[in-house]
Formats: structure tokens, sequence, C-alpha cells
């Protein structure tokens, strides 16, 4: 990990957060909508192949994400999808794409749980040393966590689900918008929290562990 001061400490900080892995998820859910299907999709799969690239350079010998992988494949699909659609399928991508692509990610985020490899853990491996890899409370926090952004993926597709298939308004100012962007920013700051709170307890000398992560 870089340890100097400047750009090079901002860009390591980011490689580590699994918030980077879910920007190519975050410009799909900004940009697709009615003709802008296959922009989406190109947008966001240029991002997931820029991130994994960027791991790879700044990161050479970081260990891979799966969420990063994740956003190859299922970007990839799409994009191949899209151009294979015919107009009535495309509309039918256009309206469901947002939901289509939380439950990907409630997928992601709760199968890497029952894979025992919660999809955060990557990161905070790359902040710790490696002997503490194995503590309870870290894996426990990586598990929490996980389940924290899985939560928050499935509140934003039944929420956006239900602006589609109840209210036919996609863009309704609560469920379209201010419910799934609550889930999300919720579980920005759970991610935030909890790992510095675990460290002031193990600070404090309440946990036997050392501490599970620094800031995601």
């Amino acid at each position: 990990m870089t340890t100097g001061g400047g750009p090079g400490r901002e860009t390591a900080r980011l490689l580590d957060s699994p918030v980077l892995g879910l920007l190519p998820w975050i410009i799909f859910a900004v940009v697709v909508g009615p003709g802008r299907f296959e922009l989406g999709v190109g947008l966001s799969l240029a991002c997931a192949v820029a991130v994994v690239l960027a791991g790879r350079i700044w990161r050479p010998h970081s260990s891979w994400k799966l969420l990063e992988v994740c956003d190859v494949a299922f970007f990839g699909v799409l994009a191949v999808v899209g151009a294979l659609a015919t107009p009535g399928a495309l509309r039918w991508l256009e309206t469901y794409a947002g939901e289509i692509a939380n439950l990907a990610l409630v997928v992601i985020a709760f199968g890497s749980m029952a894979l025992r490899s919660p999809f955060t853990l990557p990161y905070a491996r790359e902040q710790v040393p490696r002997a503490h890899w194995d503590s309870p409370v870290f894996l426990r926090t990586n598990y929490l966590i996980t389940g924290v952004w899985g939560a928050a993926f499935l509140v934003a597709a039944v929420a956006g689900g239900y602006a589609d298939l109840v209210q036919h308004d996609p863009d309704n100012i609560w469920t379209g918008w201010i419910v799934q962007i609550a889930a999300i920013v919720v579980a920005l700051r759970f991610t935030r929290w909890y790992p510095a709170r675990v460290r002031a307890r193990a600070a404090a000398g309440d946990a036997a562990d050392p501490p599970p992560d620094k800031e995601l």
C-alpha cells in the first residue's frame, strides 16, 4: 500500500474501497433510460474494465476483487444481449434495467456471503496485516458490511419494482429516487461508521482481536 501523501495515497485509498467496484453500477443507474440502454451499458462496461486495469497497474500484487470481476461479466453480458435484442426486448430492458442491476447486486452480495467470501473482504485485506485476516472480528465485520449492502440493494430493487409495476412511474420522486438513494447512503455511512466503532472498542480493551480494518 502506498504510504506517502498526495495523489498516490488518495489513489491507493480509492482502490482499497468497494465503492470503486460499485462505480459502474452508479453510472448505469444515472445514464440508462428510454433510448439510452446501449449508452448506459457501454459506459458502465468501459468503467468496469478501467477499474480492473487500474487495480492491475497501481496495485499489481493485489488480489482480484469478486465485485470488479462481476462488474465486467455483468455489463459484458448486457452489452451482448442489448446488441442482439429485438426492439420490444430492448424496451423491456430499458424499463426494468434498474431492477435487473439491483437484483444482480443482491445476488453478488449474498452470494459472496454464501461462498464465505464477502465482497468487501478483499478490499479490507488490502488495509490490514495478513496475520489479522482470519480473526473473528475482522471476518464478522466484513460479513455484516456486505449484508448491509445486500439489504440496501434489495430495498432499491423493491422500490424500483414498485415504481415500475404498481405506480407505472419509474421517475416517482419517492420510490424511483429518494428511497433507493437513501438505501445506498445508509450502506455507505455504515461502511464508514461500523469499522470505526469496532476499532474504538478494540482500543478500549472491549475486543480481543485487533481492529477489523481501516476506513473502507
